[in-house]
């Protein structure tokens, strides 16, 4: 990174990188969580999750690219090996054991609603002190806060067919 650009980070850079890291172990780790929700689900309006989840691991990876840029701009080190997403995430993974849509639904509701609390942190810790890092939060939660609504609308109409 520039020395220019590391300046203006307006607090200490190693726990922010910090934090990045265990940001970017979160969005891998729910790209796989939504990808192969999207290949095992199973029951009552099947492809409307499908086509959600796929959309949302999409997502979740253009997130993780975004956070490792910010990472290495900061002059840091992504997260290299996948084992250790495990060590550092916020949000840990909730395997599709049972591929029922319900339960699907749930568990990333679940991984969306602890991905806004962790951009939440983000923006508040990065106000006034790192505009680049804040933006690039702001983003990612926009599309955090539309994943919860939209898998809450679908789980609303799955119960309406009951």
């Amino acid at each position: 990174m520039g020395t220019k650009g590391r300046e203006i980070v307006g607090m200490d850079v190693d726990k922010l990188i910090e934090l990045l890291n265990k940001a970017f172990a979160d969005e891998w780790l729910a790209y796989y969580q939504y990808w192969i929700g999207a290949q095992v689900v199973k029951g009552p309006m099947k492809e409307a999750v499908i086509g959600e989840l796929t959309q949302h691991a999409n997502d979740e990876l253009r997130h993780a690219e975004m956070l490792v840029t910010r990472i290495i701009q900061l002059g840091g080190t992504p997260v290299l090996k996948p084992e250790d997403w495990y060590k550092v995430t916020n949000c840990g993974y909730d395997a599709p054991e049972d591929p029922f849509v319900r339960t699907i639904l749930d568990q990333n509701i679940h991984g969306e609603q602890c991905a806004i609390d962790v951009y939440q942190h983000l923006l508040e810790i990065t106000k006034e002190k790192d505009p680049i890092t804040y933006n690039m939060a702001l983003q990612i939660l926009e599309d955090e806060v539309e994943h919860e609504e939209d898998l809450q609308a679908l789980l609303e109409d799955l119960e309406a067919l009951a």
